[in-house]
């Protein structure tokens, strides 16, 4: 984050500011919803589902590991990846927190 001066930040700012640069993108977004939506490990092949090629699904799921999101496990040539609940449940609350800090004025008092 050389330009952005990421030392001027909170470390909570920066770890925010990841994560919605990983969320930034659709696949990884269709990713998601589709690990959701499955509720358990996907052991097999992402490209019909997500209609990508295989290399860059493989960049986006690196993306979404990297970060913390999803958690896979290498058996062979096998990989399968899932929802890293743990982590899931405290990005949730990052940002729930984050939306929950607005509270808005009567119409009354609006400012704009």
């Amino acid at each position: 984050m050389g330009l952005t001066k990421a030392e001027i930040f909170t470390a909570a700012q920066n770890e925010f500011a990841a994560i919605a640069k990983v969320l930034g993108h659709p696949a990884r977004i269709a990713i998601l919803q589709h690990l959701l939506k499955a509720n358990t490990c996907i052991c097999g092949d992402l490209v019909e589902e997500i209609g990508l090629a295989q290399p860059t699904i493989s960049q986006h799921l690196r993306e979404l590991k990297n970060i913390g999101l999803i958690k896979g496990n290498i058996e062979g040539t096998r990989v399968c990846y899932c929802i890293d609940h743990d982590n899931w449940r405290a990005f949730k609350s990052l940002f729930r927190d984050f939306f929950d800090t607005y509270k808005p004025v009567s119409e009354e008092e609006d400012c704009c």
